[in-house]
């Protein structure tokens, strides 16, 4: 087959040749920003699921949906090591700068960009990393006090002001939220609890791991009443389907039966691994129609490459003690598991064990679905842990 006419895109992020069994979620978050542009009561969406489910994706393909019907967007990613208004100023001053170029808007998206000097200058004190420009001089007493959780939420609301008197909406969409320190978060979730209660226009759409909305909830405990969170999990039979086959029939190319479920199989229906079987299986293939056969040579090489790339760049994060921690929960299975049987396949304590699970969920690793529960956030990372570290002198 031509390698250059390879439909598939497997990658961090990349978009996929056929975006398969997401229409019910767009048509969620369709309805919600309908509504909050028209000042109806609704609640802001997180979208939740583990690595390579295509929630980056779909973020980014609700973005575009959203700026379709006019509505003004604003697209951050949370990196773990810079704070949430670092990351938010920049992207809202350059909305403003769009609002302020509406005439009915102008007044009021020119008083908000006062608002982002004055909340930039008085939080830089606390929050070294804000770098914005400023268009106008602060206005005094707005967004100012050097308090996040009191100037976020004014500054928000003057925003949504801007955004109502254009007639549209403010959309933030936010990936990686699982990285956000809890009290930004609660600073967050206070300034969206306000800007809801006056019905102005402004709503979040995010992004993150299975622990995002524990933490959401710890942050202030009424959060579960101001958001959404479908489940963004791996694909139906019949998406999946729909995924693989889509591409190729676009190209003239036809993939047998028996090849479209063993790739369904191999890659449990996860976007990620069916955009990399994808390609693998193509680049194998001699001709039209693709075999299963075709499949089972191309998966030899599709799960050297996720080793080399997917599954590597996270374990290469990980210490000794983490990485022995992972591996006792891959030799019991794909989990959850509970933090007993964990501390009995490294014959330690669970007490002692604890600072190493936290660790884990700080960096993302893992999860805690239940109560002394743990499951990875990586689908099929313990199939690669058991590749990687094999035999049993992972337990010395």
């Amino acid at each position: 087959m031509d390698p250059i006419k390879n439909p598939y895109a497997p990658g961090a992020g990349t978009p996929p040749p056929e975006l398969a069994g997401r229409d019910d979620l767009r048509e969620t978050v369709r309805i919600a920003l309908a509504r909050v542009r028209a000042g109806r009561p609704t609640k802001s969406v997180l979208l939740i699921g583990l690595r390579g489910v295509g929630k980056t994706v779909l973020l980014d393909r609700l973005r575009e949906d959203a700026e379709g019907t006019g509505i003004h967007t604003i697209r951050i990613e949370s990196p773990e090591n810079r704070s949430l208004p670092a990351i938010l100023a920049p992207q809202l001053r350059q909305a403003l700068l769009r609002l302020s170029r509406n005439e009915k808007a102008k007044n009021m998206a020119q008083r908000a960009l006062r608002g982002l000097a004055g909340f930039a200058k008085a939080l830089k004190v606390k929050y070294q990393d804000i770098e914005v420009g400023f268009d106008f001089d602060p206005e005094p007493g707005l967004a100012d006090n050097g308090d996040l959780e009191h100037d976020l939420q004014a500054l928000l609301e003057v925003v949504g002001a801007a955004a109502k008197e254009a007639g549209t909406a403010l959309a933030m969409f936010i990936d990686e939220l699982q990285y956000v320190d809890e009290g930004e978060l609660a600073a967050l979730i206070t300034a969206l609890h306000r800007t809801a209660q006056r019905r102005l226009p402004v709503v979040l759409v995010g992004a993150g791991h299975p622990q995002l909305p524990g933490r959401m909830g710890r942050a202030k405990s009424y959060a579960e009443r101001l958001f959404e969170f479908p489940q963004v999990g791996p694909l139906n039979a019949d998406a999946a389907t729909l995924a693989i086959a889509k591409p190729a029939n676009d190209q003239g190319v036809k993939i047998d039966h028996d090849a479209l479920k063993q790739i369904i199989k191999e890659t449990r229906g996860y976007p990620y691994f069916l955009q990399e079987w994808g390609k693998h299986t193509w680049d194998a293939a001699k001709s039209s129609p693709i075999g299963l056969n075709d499949v089972r040579l191309a998966s030899k090489t599709a799960i050297v490459a996720l080793d080399d790339s997917f599954f590597r760049v996270r374990f290469d994060r990980l210490t000794p003690l983490e990485k022995k921690y992972l591996r006792a929960m891959a030799e019991i299975g794909p989990g959850p598991h509970r933090s007993g049987d964990i501390a009995n396949q490294l014959n330690r304590e669970v007490t002692s064990l604890a600072p190493i699970r936290s660790q884990l969920i700080a960096k993302g690793m893992i999860w805690s679905p239940a109560h002394g529960d743990t499951a990875f956030t990586v689908p099929l990372f313990d199939e690669y842990l058991k590749r990687s570290m094999p035999g049993t002198d992972w337990k010395v």
